[in-house]
């Protein structure tokens, strides 16, 4: 289960965007992945286009803005699709909320169906309810369709004990247990989704997406960012 964030398919852009490059180069990574006989499901955020905290000043009623989101992730899962299908590559899109016009709804045993013909699945929605993150999302859809691991994409190197972009002396945990990671409050991921994970011990590895090659090695095992379990 790869877990993505809408601001990595935005690139260098203003909000609302999905940058075309940038989404080329990332489904191609992922399609490399897949060439390995590796099975792929994708959780993608929406925070490219819109998120509750970005727009508390407007007023809308939280879980109207959480529905809204959850919107989001679809384009850009539908985008996405679009991309691996032009790369040649077999992509579904199975999403929590129910848009028949544009995707299929999520049921479990299509999806694993899916994944062992190799088509790529893309897991849109978040968990169909306000209130909860993608990475909750990407935490349940992993344990759903049986997921060996998750890996979370981000712009740093893994999880660090600070901020690494305010504190430069932050130091950065190569493995950490999922009780390390809750109680120290490490803020990489939803705490939901931590305790998720520890509950049927998936391991979840932080890494650079920034980096070429990341997803690749990340799969294989190599010893890149951090590695919670």
């Amino acid at each position: 289960m790869l877990k993505l964030s809408g601001e990595v398919l935005g690139g260098n852009g203003s909000g609302g965007n999905i940058d075309s490059s940038v989404l080329e180069k990332l489904c191609k990574e992922v399609i490399d992945v897949a060439a390995l006989d590796v099975e792929v499901a994708i959780v993608v955020g929406g925070g490219n286009i819109w998120r509750f905290r970005d727009f508390q000043e407007t007023g809308i009623d939280r879980v109207i803005s959480d529905n809204i989101g959850m919107l989001a992730t679809i384009m850009n899962a539908v985008a996405m699709q679009s991309m691996f299908e032009r790369l040649g590559k077999e992509c579904r899109v199975a999403t929590a909320i129910d848009i028949p016009q544009i995707a299929e709804p999520y049921l479990r045993r299509k999806v694993i169906r899916h994944l062992e013909k190799k088509r790529i699945v893309i897991c849109a929605g978040g968990t169909g309810s306000p209130f909860f993150t993608t990475d909750s999302a990407a935490a349940l859809r992993a344990l759903e369709t049986n997921c060996e691991v998750l890996l979370k994409a981000t712009n740093v190197e893994g999880v660090y004990s600070e901020d690494p972009d305010t504190n430069p002396d932050a130091k950065k945990f190569d493995e950490l247990t999922y009780h390390d990671v809750l109680e120290k409050e490490l803020g990489f991921m939803d705490a939901s989704a931590v305790s998720l994970a520890r509950e049927s011990n998936l391991p979840i590895v932080v890494f650079n997406l920034q980096k070429e090659g990341n997803i690749r090695r990340a799969v294989l095992g190599e010893a890149i960012g951090t590695l919670i379990h």
